[in-house]
């Protein structure tokens, strides 16, 4: 069974209860989120591949380690995209796909509209991450590891901000090689599948829209 991280930190605790509120700008909002994404961007690559290099200091070589494996982000369109920036502060070299879901509003079921992924999805060895700041049912995520492995990915992670009970069980339950990471699991969903106490529409609250 997958691992699942729930991020234990004051800064994002913090910083989630300011992103909850409902009186949070959208700048404020998108802020904040791209700020917690980039603070979990710790835990998240805490075990990436490195490798040996030698540098020449001012003084005399050192032996140090740097990166040694291709990182992906794959944001789900369009909450997704909150997160992307502030992982790239601390990762600049990731590439980017993108996954484009929408949940149908009366089976609850994510229907698919665009894909696209750089080359190095491709590569056996890459890191890739999946972001959706939202796991309520799971159907969303699930859709997007599904079109990933359909593709020979592998090395998949999870990364999210709230999540549901549902929604974390379901991923486990399809995708038990998948990692889970979320800033705060919440208590349930409601009845038309919102997280509660949760955060609203995190596409919505970035974008301004309705």
């Amino acid at each position: 069974m997958s691992k699942v991280t729930i991020m234990n930190h004051p800064l994002i605790s913090h910083k989630l209860a300011i992103i909850r509120d409902e009186k949070t700008a959208p700048g404020d909002f998108r802020a904040l989120v791209s700020e917690v994404a980039s603070l979990m961007t710790y835990e998240i690559t805490r075990d990436l591949k490195m490798k040996d290099i030698i540098v020449k200091t001012p003084i005399r070589e050192a032996k140090c380690q740097t990166l040694a494996q291709a990182v992906v982000l794959v944001p789900i369109l369009r909450a997704g995209l909150g997160m992307v920036d502030g992982i790239l502060q601390l990762l600049p070299k990731a590439k980017i796909g993108h996954v484009g879901l929408y949940r149908d509003e009366t089976t609850h079921e994510p229907v698919y509209y665009y894909a696209k992924f750089p080359d190095e999805i491709y590569l056996e060895d890459t890191k890739i991450f999946v972001l959706d700041p939202m796991l309520a049912t799971g159907g969303s995520a699930c859709a997007a590891v599904d079109l990933l492995k359909n593709k020979g990915c592998k090395n998949i992670s999870y990364i999210g901000l709230v999540g549901a009970p549902t929604g974390v069980e379901k991923l486990q339950k399809v995708h038990p090689d998948v990692d889970i990471f979320l800033a705060a699991l919440d208590e349930k969903l409601n009845e038309n599948c919102y997280i509660v106490p949760g955060l609203g529409d995190c596409g919505d609250r970035l974008f301004g829209t309705k």
